[in-house]
């Protein structure tokens, strides 16, 4: 029966991690991947580690958890990302295997609730985004966002879409740090998205996996917590790979909030009989430690310093590159980098000028010209900036 397949097309950005690792060049520079500390490694978050002791210490079974996962972790979860003023009586969560796996359990109670709804996605959005929708059998258009020019938010041709969408349909939205471009929306404009989201009958589906990488904890989910109180249901993808470094243990939440308590519960039975038919039931062990960092006031602490650390140092390392890159191309082209948040911007070079930097100077990005600011050496800014302008047409 095999002989019948074609091989499936790679993964861009896998493929790219791949040759990066491949490249013995010295002073190769990762701009496509994960975050990264001065040393270029992905740390084991202090606070991660030693609640990992303390589990290993005190954990007596294996046994399952039940398809919700960790109820402990949801809770948590629901906290972090709405905070203690919300209607914790509307919010249901489930522990999913990873943001990727919060992004299709959700998917999967949509294609239930709302089978005939559309799903709209940014232009551009995180490359996960469509196959994991159209793989729930959802169907999918987007709406205008970014302008590679200015760097900024394409916003009145975004309101203009959204107004034009049907009612029922589905928008997904970024919590923040958008991917891949790091322009985000600013609280007037979140302000006016949940208006129109209200006006059209819409139903908001944000994903926040970067939560303390752009302003702070509190200021990244800003939008979200804005949304929830004025949408009578919204739903939510939610990662810790970023926010807590544990990005191979796939630790993510699924999350609803609904019209009441009643309808809540309705619609998680539903969304845990799909994890039932997708997984069953998530692993615990990172979900598990997420969860004591969460809940113990020691490790709370010393998680949210580390992070802060993280997202200053991405500050940092994004007005060193903007500047460098203006004292290399004598202009301001590149300025809209310092004003960016999280991880990623996208510069607005062609495939052709990204494929001359992976070859000519050892600079990998993605193909649209998304650079990872978090993997830019510190101390080579303005070489990276003259290899960036060398390929400028």
């Amino acid at each position: 029966m095999f002989e019948t397949l074609q091989p499936a097309p790679a993964d861009k950005i896998l493929a790219l991690i791949g040759l990066y690792r491949a490249d013995t060049r010295p002073g190769k520079v990762d701009g496509v991947g994960v975050y990264k500390d001065r040393d270029g490694r992905t740390p084991v978050m202090r606070a991660v580690r030693e609640a990992e002791k303390r589990l290993l210490a005190g954990q007596d079974t294996k046994t399952y958890l039940g398809l919700a996962g960790d109820t402990g972790f949801n809770a948590a979860m629901i906290k972090l990302a709405f905070g203690e003023k919300a209607d914790h009586s509307r919010i249901r969560a489930a522990q999913a295997p990873g943001g990727s796996g919060a992004l299709r359990l959700v998917a999967e109670l949509l294609q239930r609730t709302r089978p005939g709804a559309t799903v709209w996605l940014s232009d551009p959005t995180w490359p996960n985004h469509l196959p994991v929708m159209r793989g729930a059998g959802l169907q999918v258009r987007d709406y205008p966002y970014f302008d590679a020019v200015s760097g900024a938010v394409r916003f009145d041709d975004m309101l203009a879409a959204l107004k034009a969408a049907n009612s029922g349909d589905v928008v997904l939205l970024h919590g923040c740090c958008h991917n891949p471009t790091g322009a985000n929306l600013d609280a007037a404009q979140w302000a006016r998205v949940a208006d129109v989201l209200l006006e059209r009958g819409l139903l908001p589906f944000v994903d926040i996996a970067y939560q303390g990488f752009g302003e702070g904890l509190d200021a990244d989910a800003a939008g979200l917590r804005l949304l929830a109180g004025k949408v009578p249901e919204m739903v939510v993808a939610s990662s810790c790979s970023k926010s807590f470094a544990v990005y191979r243990d796939r630790v993510g939440a699924a999350m609803i909030i609904a019209k009441d308590s009643a309808q809540a519960d309705v619609a998680m039975s539903q969304m845990l009989a799909a994890a039932r038919a997708l997984y069953s039931m998530p692993p615990d062990h990172g979900a598990a430690a997420v969860r004591m960092v969460l809940e113990e006031a020691d490790l709370k602490k010393d998680w949210e310093t580390e992070l802060e650390e993280m997202r200053l140092r991405m500050l940092r390392l994004r007005v060193a590159f903007a500047e460098a890159l203006r004292r290399q191309s004598n202009s301001d082209r590149f300025d809209f980098v310092a004003s960016h948040r999280g991880m990623f911007s996208r510069l607005g070079l062609t495939e052709a000028q990204v494929e001359r930097l992976r070859t000519e100077h050892a600079v990998y990005m993605v193909g649209d010209s998304r650079i990872n600011v978090a993997g830019l050496p510190e101390d080579g800014m303005d070489e990276l900036a003259k290899a960036i302008v060398s390929v400028l047409d």
